[in-house]
């Protein structure tokens, strides 16, 4: 997702205790992506790739908004997110719903642990990749963003979420420059799925689609931004998927990359 909280140039970043600052980044993110006018095209979206009834996992849950459009929809949730006050907020807001399982963990190649870099003010970009803080340290869009602080989270694998919840007809992968990783952690891939991409991080999405060709995804699709719509009539192969993101202007910043088998 692109960066939602910029300090002005110059400006004195708020001196506010870290717990707070933590607390007021995650409400700032509540208001951003539960807006009201975004349901519908988020559930236009889903309902292309699953069904009521259907399994989905939402890798980088954050607030919860995709889980909010999957079950609008009547599908059964894995909400995967690290964070640990997402975590909980994601524990608060379906504890009473049986068809919505969290799971507080990173998603990555293989299962172990791993150091999650937070960004109090815009959590919405922590991450588990040091090369994306330096990607977006070099890049005018993203000043202002600061990842302040580390917190070891364990990690998880698709396959094992597979084996321990079932087979999903749709994954969704949102991890801020971890997307190939989480991809290189599943041995046979969904009717469909979707990773973010980012411009300054263009050789993750690269490597992220080699993992989707590896795991037999044959047409691709692309949305920019949050807007939630196709870009493209007719779905694509993976080489022009690739030169498509290849030409894309730096200005784009982020979208999400749709790929189906068959």
């Amino acid at each position: 997702m692109p960066p939602s909280i910029r300090f002005p140039s110059g400006a004195a970043r708020p001196r506010l205790p870290a717990a707070l600052r933590g607390l007021l980044g995650v409400l700032r993110s509540i208001g951003i992506y539960h807006r009201p006018h975004r349901r519908g095209a988020l559930d236009r979206m889903h309902a292309r790739f699953a069904g009521r009834g259907d399994l989905v996992f939402d890798i980088g849950a954050h607030v919860g908004d995709r889980v909010a459009s999957f079950r609008r929809l009547g599908m059964r949730v894995v909400a995967v997110e690290p964070q640990p006050l997402l975590a909980q907020l994601l524990r608060l807001l379906y504890a009473r719903d049986r068809r919505v399982s969290v799971v507080q963990a990173a998603v990555g190649a293989a299962p172990g642990s791993i150091d999650l870099h937070l960004n109090l003010d815009n959590p919405t970009v922590s991450t588990a990749s040091s090369d994306f803080i330096h990607a977006a340290a070099v890049d005018s869009a993203w000043q202002g963003q600061h990842w302040e602080r580390q917190v070891r989270v364990p990690v998880t694998t698709l396959d094992a979420l597979i084996a321990r919840f079932g087979e999903p007809r749709f994954i969704k992968i949102d991890v801020e420059g971890y997307e190939d990783q989480v991809l290189k952690g599943l041995s046979l891939a969904p009717t469909a799925f979707s990773f973010e991409f980012t411009t300054i991080q263009r050789p993750v999405a690269r490597a992220a689609l080699a993992e989707c060709r590896r795991l037999g995804a044959s047409r691709f699709n692309a949305a920019l931004g949050e807007s939630q719509r196709l870009l493209h009539a007719g779905w694509t192969d993976a080489a022009s998927m690739r030169a498509w993101l290849d030409a894309l202007p730096a200005h784009a910043n982020s979208g999400d990359i749709y790929a189906m088998r068959g």
